[in-house]
């Protein structure tokens, strides 16, 4: 007899009997959406990668390189702002590790700082070679890619997920734009079995931890995806991302209760509001780490962001699928940034820290492409120029997405 189904010698009272006892044993389904919590599983990826399509495009970069030899703003400023950086520097030396170490909130910290850092001076001194054509910055960027991709061979301890997701969401934008518009880079191939062998294996699979974990971790596998075209682990990428957004934002339409992540075995209502930091009351916006602090936030709304913009690129758009929930988080969460007073109902009437340089994206691509309102984000937004680096894996992004139509 297969597991699951009735045996065809219950009487028809028995049935009945065991279908309703079925029923009332899952009381919290009732709580939720009645939309499946299932990410879907069909084809995302392109039949034919566009590159460099990881995060920005040609069409961006060439958008960027203009505004900013027309000395136009807010470009010019942001540009400055990434040359007077330490990531844009021509003199830095690469500190790679074969093992990076990395424990909960980096203790301990060996290599984490230096493989993150390096990772974005990497993708700094790319854009600089785009905007600039000056080759120092090339061969600096692949000095940089060349060091790491020889010696790394495993990330360890806790945080090894999170920061193989940050660190591999700065590389591959990267090695994008050196690959494919600078005129030779022989150790490309070596920095593809790296980014296979070290780093897709670490992100692919996700985390059941706090939502930004995977997210971040997905934006790597995406990224990675590309470089590599390799369309399995993209579609598994884009999956992943289908299942952990709607479990990340919660909108009104999701009725009483946040939806969940796919394997997250958050089964009843108690788990799923401990995993809400607590969180009771919910409304359109609300993130699943809002009420533990606005940083923390803000890396899962970046990454939600970088992972549809790159999806744009490669021409298979995830904003639409996400727009609703992005918007309204980052709207709520700008909102309050901005100084709106916080209701009790909403973290017990305190939300911590800010959400960082981490709104261009996402903004630009919701009310500049798609044309929402968004009165909240904007003002935060511009206030906020020119958006710096977070130094974990968000950089620069007033420069490369502030009102860029392409």
């Amino acid at each position: 007899m297969r597991t699951g189904t009735i045996p065809r010698v219950l009487g028809t009272a028995a049935a009945l009997a065991a279908l309703l006892t079925t029923a009332l044993a899952a009381p919290a389904v009732a709580e939720r959406s009645a939309t499946p919590d299932r990410a879907p599983v069909e084809a995302a990826a392109p039949a034919n990668f566009t590159h460099p399509g990881v995060l920005v495009s040609r069409p961006q970069l060439d958008f960027v390189r203009g505004r900013v030899q027309a000395g136009a703003q807010p470009w010019k400023s942001a540009y400055d702002q990434m040359m007077g950086s330490k990531y844009a520097s021509l003199t830095r030396t690469a500190k790679p590790r074969a093992v990076v170490e990395c424990g909960s909130y980096s203790n301990p910290n060996n290599g984490c700082t230096d493989e993150r850092e390096d990772a974005i001076a990497a993708y700094t001194l790319s854009l600089a070679w785009y905007i600039t054509q000056d080759s120092r910055y090339a061969q600096k960027a692949i000095q940089i890619m060349d060091a790491w991709s020889a010696v790394i061979k495993d990330h360890t301890n806790s945080n090894a997920p999170l920061q193989t997701g940050w660190a591999g969401s700065s590389w591959p934008r990267a090695a994008e734009i050196i690959k494919y518009t600078y005129s030779s880079w022989p150790g490309s191939g070596r920095f593809g079995t790296m980014l296979r062998d070290v780093y897709l294996p670490e992100v692919t699979n996700g985390s059941h931890s706090n939502g930004n974990w995977e997210l971040s971790m997905t934006e790597a596998a995406i990224g990675i995806a590309v470089f590599l075209e390799d369309r399995a682990a993209y579609d598994k990428a884009v999956g992943k991302f289908r299942g952990r957004v709607p479990a990340y934002i919660y909108v009104t339409a999701d009725r009483s209760l946040p939806k969940v992540a796919p394997g997250s075995g958050l089964d009843t209502r108690a788990k799923v509001i401990n995993y809400w930091q607590g969180q009771s009351t919910f409304m359109d916006g609300l993130s699943q780490e809002t009420c533990r602090d606005l940083t923390h936030t803000g890396y899962g709304l970046s990454a939600i962001s970088h992972i549809a913009e790159t999806s744009r690129i490669q021409g298979q758009d995830l904003y639409p699928e996400i727009a609703d929930r992005l918007r309204h988080a980052m709207g709520l969460h700008a909102k309050h940034q901005l100084g709106t007073p916080v209701p009790s109902s909403l973290c017990g009437g305190s939300l911590k820290d800010s959400l960082g340089p981490v709104t261009e994206v996402g903004f630009n691509a919701l009310a500049n492409r798609l044309g929402y309102a968004m009165t909240n984000t904007q003002t935060l937004t511009e206030r906020q120029r020119p958006a710096g680096s977070n130094n974990l894996f968000v950089a620069w992004e007033t420069l490369t997405h502030a009102n860029n139509p392409a």
